[in-house]
């Protein structure tokens, strides 16, 4: 235990009181002036051992105890007033924060019944006052010990918690710097994932319809109409899907409905060299927003691949909405097992993970097929 720095000035205030008070005694009856000088050089080594800082181990606490008693033992003698008597008082209070609590309160009773004794032999009123005052000055010592011992314990405990907390706090900076970047990851992620799935989309159809109209313009100059008419359309649709992300961004209100979205979808692509065949099963209302948008994102993303990558000529999708689940499956070429994915069917798994889905992909020389599944909650 660790003594509270004010107990030090407590015993400097009791030496200085002893030694006015033998300084005064010594004025008044006319005392031995060498002897007094004694005294107070004596008072200042005890004075100047409460400077170093309390030994730590056992066996150097009691040395130090013993040191002291001999020292105020000494005063004692010296003193011709008996003031001096009083210093032992301190004994307890040090050995209250050297060698523990029990040992302190043994040894403030050992001294009171010590002082007792003394004095037993003149049990006079003065006597009995001397033992009294004694006794009332060991108690005041070791309560003021204890006291002391508490507020110091708690303002150590304060000054651990106060440095707890300032650790807690520069941890939850950091974590709330790392939360804002993962955030920013994140986002950048997904807008990343929106704009190949959307605008990509509708890009790459106008692609294929320009490169159309080119090819039958002098062949079929009606089919090439029909292209540069899809097309315009095409890219009609990504300048909605535009509006449409900053609309919910903005936060609007409005609601997507997956049916019709997957109805246009269909209609949009389709022609003679891709048919798009649909097939329903409810209207999806059932299904949150988030993940009816999933859905249909998913469903365009792999009508783009089968009609870009996978060269087919018809696409059928079931989608059962109530379900969660959209089914596609095309004739094209597919592709080979352990073939990397690109960021289409990477997207389409980040998407459906995101909603809690998953994404099951089977692909062979005879076409592909993408299950889309979303667990109703």
């Amino acid at each position: 235990m660790i003594r509270p720095r004010a107990l030090r000035w407590v015993a400097w205030f009791l030496y200085l009181s002893v030694l006015l008070a033998g300084l005064a005694g010594t004025v008044t009856d006319g005392g031995s002036w060498p002897r007094f000088a004694c005294f107070a050089a004596g008072l200042g080594v005890a004075a100047a051992l409460e400077v170093p800082a309390l030994p730590r181990t056992r066996p150097g606490a009691v040395a130090a105890l013993a040191m002291r008693a001999a020292l105020f033992t000494l005063l004692v003698a010296l003193d011709g007033a008996g003031i001096a008597r009083v210093l032992f008082v301190l004994l307890p209070l040090t050995a209250y924060f050297t060698v523990g609590r029990r040992t302190a309160f043994w040894l403030g009773g050992a001294e009171v019944a010590g002082v007792a004794l003394l004095v037993a032999g003149r049990p006079d009123a003065e006597a009995v006052s001397d033992v009294a005052m004694f006794a009332v000055g060991t108690v005041f010592a070791l309560v003021l010990a204890v006291l002391a011992g508490r507020e110091e314990a708690g303002r150590r405990r304060a000054e651990e918690l106060l440095a707890e907390l300032a650790e807690a706090h520069e941890r939850l900076r950091e974590y709330a710097d790392r939360a804002v970047s993962l955030a920013t990851v994140a986002e950048r992620t997904r807008l990343a994932r929106d704009i190949h799935d959307t605008v990509g989309h509708h890009l790459v159809v106008t692609a294929i319809q320009l490169e159309k109209a080119a090819a039958f313009r002098d062949l079929e100059p009606a089919t090439a109409d029909r292209a540069l008419a899809d097309s315009r359309d095409s890219t009609r649709a990504a300048l909605r899907e535009v509006r449409h992300a900053v609309a919910a961004l903005r936060a609007d209100g409005s609601e997507f409905e997956l049916a019709g979205a997957l109805r246009a979808l269909a209609a949009r692509l389709h022609d003679p060299g891709f048919a798009v065949t649909l097939e329903l099963s409810a209207d999806g209302a059932a299904l949150g927003e988030t993940t009816a948008l999933t859905l249909y994102l998913v469903a365009q993303e792999a009508l783009t691949n089968a009609r870009r990558h996978a060269a087919a000529t018809t696409v059928t999708i079931r989608a059962d909405l109530d379900a969660g689940a959209i089914d596609i499956r095309d004739d094209g070429a597919g592709f080979a097992p352990g073939t990397v994915e690109g960021n289409g069917l990477r997207g389409m798994r980040e998407r459906l993970a995101c909603v809690g889905g998953a994404l099951t992909v089977t692909s062979g020389p005879g076409g592909t097929r993408l299950l889309a599944e979303v667990p109703r909650r």
